[in-house]
C-alpha cells in the first residue's frame, strides 16, 4: 500500500520529484535556480522537459569550451576505458606528457597536478610557506599571506578563515592564523602590508567573481607584481576562475596578451606569478582537474611525502586537461571572448541608457556583470534570473543584486545576441 508521501510524489511533475529527492537526502548547502537539467551541448541546456536554454553561467566559468565538448569527452572515454587511476605510487605513461605540456603552455618550471580549485589554493599556501621558511628565512610558523576583502577562493576551513562572507565562515571556526585581509584593488592599503617582515605571498583573484565580477584598476596587477618583487613577496594568482582565455587572454594576468601559441615570459603586460593557480576549464568542465605552477626555487622545496592526493595527476585528468587546452588555441577562444566580451558590455550599455533597473554592467572579456539597481538584500535579482530562465536564459544572482553572465566561449556572435534580446525582453517586461 502506498504512502502518502508515495502518493505525492508520484502525481509531482519529473522536474518537482527531482527536486524533492535532493530536498529530502542531500545538504541544503545550495540554493538552486528551480531547473532540473539533464542533457547539455555546446554553449546549451535541456531540462528534464526537454526545454533549450542558453547556459550563461558555464558552471562557474568551468566549461569555457562548452557543454560535453567531443575531443574533451572522447579524451576522457579513451582514456577511462584504457587506464583510470594508479596513484601516485607509481609512474603512469600520460602524467608526464601532460605536465611538459602544461608547463610549456604557462611558462613555468614545475606543475603540482591536484583536483579541485579549493585544494590547488590550499597546495599554494602550503607551498608559499615553506618557501618561506626554508628560502626566505622567515621563522618557523610565524609566516603571513596577504589576502583581499571580499575574495573566494574556496572553501575549504583554512581559506573560510580570510573570508569577509558571514556566510562563509561563521560558526566554522577556530581558524588558522597567518592571514592579514586589505581592501581589493587599492594599491597604498597592499604597500602597507607587505612591509611586515614575515610577509611570504601575497594571494589575489586578477578579477573577482564570486564578489560580483569585480574587476580591478587597470594597473593594479602589475603595481601589485612591482610591490611583490619590492619586498620579496611571491604573486600568487588564483586564476582557477579567470584563466583559460575566460577574460580574453589566455590568463588574466597576462594583460592584453592574445596569447596565439603559449605564454611567452617577456609579454610587457604580463604580470607573472611566482605560483599560479588553475582548475575549472583546465578539464573543460567534465573532470575534476588543478594545477599549481612555479619555477624550481619555489617547487622545489616541496619533498616526497609533504604533500599529495591520491587522484591528483591521474591518467584521465591528464589526457583531459591536454585535450581542454588544445581546444582554446584550436578553436581561438582567446579572440572569440575577447571580442564577444566588448560588445556584450557595449550592449548592456545601450540597454542600461534605457531603463532604471539596471546600474551598470562590469567585466573583461566573457566574464561580465549586471548590478540591479537596488539593495543586496532584495529579491529583485534572483526574480529577475527567474525570469530569465522562463526566456530560455540561465544566469544566477551573487550579493542579492548582482547578477553574473558568462556564456561558454564557444558562443558565436549571432548566439550572443539572440541572448541579449532575451536579456532586454526579460528587462523591459520585468519593469512593466
Amino acid at each position: 500500500m502506498p504512502t502518502n508521501h508515495q502518493r505525492l510524489f508520484a502525481i509531482m511533475s519529473q522536474a518537482n520529484q527531482h527536486i524533492a529527492l535532493e530536498d529530502q537526502y542531500g545538504a541544503h548547502n545550495y540554493h538552486p535556480l528551480p531547473v532540473v537539467l539533464a542533457k547539455g551541448e555546446g554553449v546549451f541546456v535541456w531540462d528534464v522537459d526537454g526545454k533549450k536554454y542558453f547556459d550563461f553561467l558555464s558552471a562557474y566559468s568551468a566549461v569555457n569550451q562548452g557543454h560535453c565538448h567531443p575531443k574533451i569527452t572522447k579524451a576522457l572515454i579513451d582514456q577511462a576505458q584504457t587506464l583510470a587511476l594508479t596513484s601516485r605510487a607509481f609512474y603512469n605513461d600520460t602524467l608526464g606528457h601532460y605536465e611538459k605540456f602544461v608547463t610549456e603552455t604557462f611558462g613555468f618550471d614545475k606543475v603540482l597536478p591536484m583536483n579541485t580549485g579549493a585544494e590547488a589554493v590550499e597546495t599554494a599556501i602550503k607551498l608559499c610557506r615553506k618557501w618561506a621558511y626554508e628560502k626566505k628565512g622567515i621563522e618557523e610558523n610565524q609566516a603571513v599571506i596577504v589576502v583581499c576583502d571580499g575574495n573566494f577562493h574556496g572553501r575549504t576551513t583554512t581559506i573560510v578563515s580570510f573570508s569577509s562572507d558571514p556566510d562563509s565562515f561563521q560558526n566554522f571556526g577556530p581558524f588558522p592564523a597567518g592571514f592579514v585581509s586589505i581592501p581589493y584593488d587599492d594599491i597604498p592599503a597592499l604597500e602597507a602590508a607587505l612591509k611586515g617582515k614575515n610577509v611570504a605571498g601575497f594571494l589575489v583573484e586578477p578579477i573577482q567573481g564570486e564578489a560580483g565580477v569585480y574587476t580591478p584598476a587597470e594597473n593594479y596587477l602589475s603595481e601589485a607584481k612591482r610591490l611583490c618583487l619590492e619586498n620579496g613577496v611571491l604573486f600568487i594568482a588564483d586564476e582557477v576562475q579567470t584563466g583559460i582565455a575566460r577574460t580574453g587572454s589566455l590568463l588574466a594576468t597576462c594583460g592584453n596578451c592574445t596569447c596565439e601559441h603559449k605564454c611567452e615570459r617577456q609579454t610587457a603586460t604580463y604580470n607573472r606569478p611566482d605560483i599560479l593557480i588553475l582548475g575549472k576549464a583546465l578539464s573543460g568542465g567534465v573532470y575534476p582537474v588543478s594545477a599549481v605552477l612555479a619555477d624550481d626555487e619555489i617547487m622545489m622545496v616541496i619533498k616526497p611525502g609533504q604533500h599529495g592526493s591520491t587522484f591528483g595527476g591521474n591518467p584521465i585528468a591528464a589526457k583531459v586537461a591536454v585535450a581542454a587546452l588544445e581546444v582554446v588555441y584550436e578553436e581561438q577562444l582567446i579572440q572569440n571572448a575577447r571580442r564577444l566580451g566588448e560588445l556584450f558590455r557595449k550592449e548592456m550599455n545601450r540597454i542600461i541608457e534605457s531603463n532604471e533597473l539596471i546600474l551598470k554592467v562590469r567585466g573583461k572579456g566573457l566574464l561580465n556583470a549586471i548590478v540591479v539597481n537596488d539593495s543586496p538584500d532584495s529579491q529583485t535579482a534572483w526574480n529577475l534570473c527567474v525570469a530569465l530562465k522562463e526566456n530560455g536564459l540561465l544566469a544566477k544572482p551573487t550579493h542579492g543584486n548582482i547578477i553574473r553572465f558568462a556564456p561558454p566561449l564557444v558562443i558565436t556572435e549571432e548566439q550572443l545576441m539572440e541572448c541579449v534580446q532575451i536579456i532586454e525582453k526579460t528587462i523591459q517586461n520585468f519593469q512593466k
